[in-house]
């Protein structure tokens, strides 16, 4: 196993991102943040990447979130620099907002803290049944203030005040209960069931894609005669491009599209 915080392969069209870290229960810290964010770009830029799959190293740990222990050095994960305007963490964070390619988690392990936040940011996951998650941060007298806006947008009111209030971790059938995950399945089916959702999305147009998880973000943070003056808007588009044309044209001759991504 390679010595490196973060490891980067390539699979067929899919891009893997894995937090190799196992000792630190896959901790986040800042080289690990901005090396996930610089492989996100790369893939987005690649063409040719058709997803990407967000894990941790091991089986213990998805991700425990801040790495607490480089607060006692350079980096400190809850250190301001007010030279910059955004924190490492939100920067991947509005990243992954802005990622153009679906991302998917697959959650190995237990999740906490920051990590439940990255796992809120991804779009789909799948989880094995045996792990536990939850916000561990008010037992060192903090609250989960960065991951907040992400767990409001999944999580049920009165369960997140929970979280957030008590410090303690929930099963992972609370995942699917509350829709934070897709798919929750025993540890050793966790890869059968993320290959079969991968081969769900490769095969789709890479436009539809993109133009679609953009419309997604930007309508979920509108109201509804907003949303529908957009959408209108949108639906021109989306049929300009060469992929809706080369859908329809397969559709009618009833053979496999041949997507170009333009």
């Amino acid at each position: 196993m390679s010595d490196k915080p973060v490891l980067i392969e390539r699979r067929d069209a899919v891009l893997w991102i894995t937090l190799n870290r196992e000792e630190r229960r896959n901790a986040l810290n800042e080289e690990v943040v901005r090396t996930i964010d610089a492989a996100l770009v790369e893939a987005m830029a690649s063409g040719s990447v058709r997803a990407v799959v967000l894990t941790g190293a091991g089986d213990k740990a998805f991700c425990a979130g801040a790495d607490l222990a480089s607060n006692q050095g350079k980096g400190a994960v809850f250190a301001v620099d007010f030279s910059r305007p955004q924190h490492y963490i939100v920067e991947l964070f509005k990243r992954l907002e802005d990622c153009t390619l679906p991302v998917i988690a697959r959650v190995n392990g237990h999740v906490m803290a920051g990590g439940f936040g990255l796992l809120c940011a991804c779009d789909m996951a799948i989880a094995a049944d045996d792990i536990r998650f939850g916000t561990s941060e008010p037992k060192i007298g903090m609250t989960p203030m960065m991951i907040l806006p992400y767990m409001m947008r999944l999580l049920p009111a009165r369960q997140l005040q929970e979280m957030c209030i008590t410090g303690e971790a929930f099963g992972a059938q609370q995942l699917l209960d509350w829709g934070v995950v897709n798919y929750l399945v025993p540890r050793a089916e966790l890869d059968s069931k993320l290959d079969w959702l991968l081969a769900r999305i490769v095969d789709k147009s890479p436009t539809a894609l993109r133009i679609g998880k953009q419309a997604f973000h930007a309508m979920r943070d509108m109201g509804l005669r907003e949303s529908l003056d957009y959408a209108q808007v949108m639906v021109p588009v989306m049929a300009s491009t060469e992929d809706a044309k080369e859908g329809m044209a397969a559709f009618q001759q009833k053979r496999a599209a041949q997507w170009s991504g333009r």
